[in-house]
């Protein structure tokens, strides 16, 4: 068989296949005798049907067909056999089959056109010496306070309050009843419009101005017990409810009680009421490790995301239509199984309209994926980075204690953490052969930061999150 290559764009192969006169024929005449005994032709046996009769009542045009199917089947499997390609996906006919069939002629050669696609080549323009900016997350000392400050507003006693107006701090216990304001022009003696679900009875309002529609809480600030008020607010625009949003109300209110917050000393006892720790300085120090821990984190995830769309502008990488097809299919295959995790159902979510559109919108990002993942794959083998098997087993391990009682697939787990660990030692690398510029949080635009930041913290390598990973490694049957 005669076998011609041609390098197509996407990463594809053309074949111009030969097909032998022999081949043709042999192929044309085993498709006769398969027919002529699998036949059902009224007044002759099964595998009796004269040769004329067969071609008469099933015409030439569908065995020409049925031999041509095989044909290009068998030509192109044994193409890529003869030629050693590395094929993935299903090949594609290039030649119009309707002019294959007219030009058919057993006991004559037959060529026919076909592409297939192959892995990508991966070109690397530069990968060492790039210059990149990431902000560094610092720690801050303040976020201690704020967490044990948090933590005695939520141990807070209510105490009742007698002899004086309500004040911002406080609790209020309130009745109220908001209707929507009158538009200016609006019938006066027509019944105002009841605001949906904007009725309540010894409802618990904190009095900070943040915690209710603007206006309301400032209305009851000055009130006394048993005073009724009518209180004039606006909701916010945007608002949850879009009928709603930036519309005047006003909200007859009755206050029934007040009570403030008497808060925990800040000591041991409190902090053993909090935690496991038995002093209040245990605690404060436990806390200050893990925000610095979390403020280096972040800086490192930072530097690895600003590497990653620094490698990209050097790299190229001309990918093949069924690798991105595939990585889109196992996007949506992870938001599929997130989805049904949270006890949702799956198909709401992904019906016939909505599935094209979610595979279109998937696209640039699947591509994205592609590229990074398929570079630091061949950065990888060009300066022979490798994980260990003592490395796996110890991370495997980890995590097989996390995953503890969720339904993982331990062979997949393995590949999982390997390519993670990989991953992880290749961007290491490329860290310590660039340039990296720290500046201060918020310094940076998004748009410098990270084109496709959701994409970075999905892929994070060094903290890999728990749930993501049991998806990633369940049993096949489950994710397919």
């Amino acid at each position: 068989m005669k076998v011609t290559q041609e390098k197509l764009p996407s990463s594809q192969i053309g074949l111009e296949i030969e097909i032998t006169p022999e081949k043709t024929k042999q192929t044309y005449e085993q498709v006769i005798q398969n027919l002529s005994r699998s036949a059902n032709i009224p007044g002759f046996r099964k595998g009796k049907v004269p040769r004329q009769i067969l071609l008469q009542r099933l015409g030439t045009t569908r065995i020409k067909a049925a031999a041509l199917e095989e044909l290009i089947q068998d030509g192109i499997t044994e193409a890529v056999k003869q030629e050693d390609i590395k094929a993935i996906g299903q090949p594609q006919l290039r030649s119009s089959f309707d002019d294959l069939i007219n030009n058919y002629e057993p006991g004559k050669p037959l060529t026919f056109s076909a592409a297939v696609d192959v892995p990508p080549e991966v070109k690397l323009n530069q990968y060492t010496d790039l210059h990149i900016k990431a902000e560094e997350i610092t720690y801050d000392p303040a976020k201690v306070d704020q967490v044990l400050e948090n933590e005695r507003q939520q141990m807070a006693t209510l105490i009742p309050v007698e002899g004086r107006p309500a004040q911002l701090g406080d609790i209020a216990v309130v009745d109220f009843k908001g209707v929507l304001a009158k538009a200016e022009g609006e019938d006066e003696a027509a019944e105002p419009e009841a605001i949906p679900g904007g009725e309540a009875t010894d409802f618990q309002v904190e009095l900070q101005e943040d915690k209710f529609i603007p206006g309301f809480v400032t209305g009851i600030v000055g009130m006394n017990p048993t005073e009724t008020k009518e209180i004039s607010a606006t909701f916010p625009d945007p608002y949850a409810n879009e009928d709603l949003a930036g519309k005047p109300a006003i909200f007859t209110v009755t206050l029934k009680e007040i009570k403030e917050k008497e808060l925990p000393e800040l000591n041991d006892d409190f902090a053993k009421d909090i935690s496991d720790h038995e002093t209040l300085a245990e605690l404060r120090t436990s806390l200050e490790e893990k925000f610095q821990k979390e403020a280096e984190q972040k800086t490192k995830q930072n530097k690895q995301e600003a590497l990653l769309n620094e490698l990209l502008k050097h790299v190229e990488i001309d990918l093949p239509e069924t690798m991105i097809e595939r990585e889109v299919d196992n996007m949506l295959t992870q938001t599929a199984m997130r989805i049904a995790q949270q006890g949702l159902d799956v198909k709401r979510f992904f019906t016939a309209d909505v599935i094209p559109q979610l595979r279109q919108r998937s696209r640039d990002e699947a591509i994205e994926r592609l590229k990074r993942t398929l570079a630091l794959e061949e950065i990888g083998k060009r300066e022979s980075i490798q994980v260990t098997d003592e490395e796996v087993a110890t991370k495997v391990k980890e995590l097989s204690e996390q995953l503890s009682g969720q339904d993982y697939d331990p062979d997949r787990l393995q590949e999982y953490v390997k390519d993670e660990l990989l991953t992880e030692k290749t961007i290491d690398w490329l860290l310590e052969h660039a340039t990296v510029e720290l500046v201060p949080e918020g310094s940076l635009s998004a748009k410098e930061e990270s084109p496709a930041s959701a994409t970075a913290e999905s892929e994070e390598q060094t903290t890999p999150d728990v749930e993501e990973i049991a998806q990633e490694t369940a049993p096949a049957q489950e994710a397919e």
